[in-house]
């Protein structure tokens, strides 16, 4: 009799659920006797922090599963983002993880996210028999792995699944594996956000006028890009940046782990313009708000939400902050620079009113510049990954290189690796010349003391 197989699908947020859920409905996955939903709740205080499995239309995509486990109390008391199982023990684990879930001798499969890091990386560990599959739920599919994996789990991946968010662009993740990218259908995504979108308040609960323009917070003091004290200024110039363009009605939907300070200072902001503003603080997906209530414009930092509105919905987007994070997102390697970089290249700054009225999305020769570019910026980052794209990265930075490009490079990064673009061997020495500096720190000093 044939082993009975058993999908185990892993997710961290309510988005990634969804995105499972589409590829389920387009029937991008194999036939199996029973599928496991495995939730992790990777937020920093999970007990303070709701996890997917609490937000408003989870209920509505679970139907789509056997059964629902719970990866945070499976091994409490550590923390999902920072616990891996250490060689010797994955065979205990595995034996533990079969009696608990119930698994027997099934065949095991394994749909996982982030296989880069804890804790899709612990549950491939710990069925290391298992063929593994990736999913990718925002931008950073379109870089290149966070990190060298270890051949017998790169090894193992057969295919990452995508949404299109930027049409024509190809993931650079998993490709030094020869991992093919298949895509999740849109219109099964769209079906799977409007069932979201029936849990949700309609627009009048929330008392909102028609077409509002939406302004989406990210937290990105707590990766580190921000002080608290810069995002709460990104904030407020986001709601500068909508009313300037001529938008009254304004809806700010804060990330859910952001302290609720930033919404009184974005408040007060909007009080003082003479705008209406909403905050929307309950667990709600963008893209709910997007079908909801049907926004004139979408304006924030680099969330994948934009991508989302203008891609999927059509909607009007708007960057801002994005230049001065691509001078300071350390180091250069950062996974966050690919969807950094994606957006500050293809959408509008929101502080010029004729880009952004005028902005329409990017033809087949604007994505191909944008791939380009892109894997330039992939090479740089992880230049040990993705050796076999150097050729493509030398020819981008020998012809592209501008006034406008070079925001997306480092020169010493780019002299590390010997690329076009990089300092003259002869000046090499110099960011490296403690005689350099010192004169550069006197010469600063003396501006600032003239200045004063």
């Amino acid at each position: 009799m044939a082993a009975r197989t058993t999908q185990v699908f892993l997710a961290s947020t309510l988005y990634g659920v969804a995105t499972l859920a589409a590829a389920l409905d387009a029937g991008r996955f194999r036939a199996a006797d029973r599928r496991v939903l495995l939730v992790s709740n990777n937020a920093a205080v999970p007990e303070t922090t709701p996890g997917p499995a609490a937000m408003p239309g989870f209920e509505r995509l679970r139907t789509r599963f056997d059964d629902v486990l719970d990866w945070n109390a499976t091994i409490e008391p550590f923390h999902p983002s920072g616990w891996l199982p250490r060689t010797e023990d994955a065979p205990l684990w595995e034996r533990q993880l079969r009696r608990l879930w119930d698994l027997g001798e099934d065949r095991v499969e394994l749909v996982v996210e982030s296989i880069q890091v804890a804790p899709a990386q612990a549950v491939v560990q710990l069925f290391p028999g298992a063929p593994v599959e990736v999913y990718a739920d925002g931008l950073m599919s379109y870089g290149p792995t966070r990190n060298k994996l270890d051949p017998q789990i790169g090894g193992r991946v057969r295919r990452l699944l995508h949404l299109d968010l930027v049409p024509g662009l190809e993931p650079l993740l998993l490709t030094e594996f020869g991992v093919p990218a298949e895509l999740v259908p849109a219109e099964s995504f769209l079906k799977v956000l409007a069932e979201l979108a029936e849990d949700a308040a309609d627009a009048d609960d929330f008392g909102i006028g028609q077409a509002p323009a939406v302004l989406l917070g990210q937290y990105l003091s707590a990766l580190g890009l921000l002080t608290a004290e810069e995002e709460e200024e990104l904030h407020v110039g986001l709601v500068r940046g909508a009313h300037a363009l001529g938008h009254g009605e304004l809806v700010f939907k804060p990330h859910p782990s952001a302290p609720a300070r930033w919404s009184r200072r974005v408040e007060e902001e909007a009080e003082r313009l003479g705008a209406r503003l909403t905050v929307v603080d309950t667990p709600v997906l963008a893209e709910v708000l997007y079908q909801r209530l049907r926004p004139a414009l979408v304006a924030g930092c680099f969330s994948t939400g934009l991508l989302t509105a203008s891609t999927l919905y059509g909607i009007p987007v708007a960057r801002t902050g994005t230049a001065p994070l691509l001078d300071r997102v350390t180091p250069y390697q950062n996974s966050n620079r690919v969807p950094l970089t994606i957006v500050d290249a293809l959408l509008p700054e929101l502080a010029e009113p004729a880009a952004v009225q005028g902005w329409t999305p990017p033809g087949p020769a604007a994505v191909a510049e944008l791939s380009s570019l892109v894997t330039a910026v992939g090479y740089a980052m992880q230049a040990q990954i993705l050796t076999g794209r150097r050729a493509d990265a030398e020819r981008y930075l020998a012809t592209r290189l501008d006034d406008r490009t070079w925001r997306y490079f480092k020169r010493r990064r780019l002299t590390a690796l010997g690329l076009p673009g990089a300092v003259p061997a002869q000046l090499a020495f110099i960011p490296r010349s403690p005689a350099v500096r010192r004169v550069v720190r006197r010469v600063r000093h003396l501006r600032r003391a003239a200045l004063g």
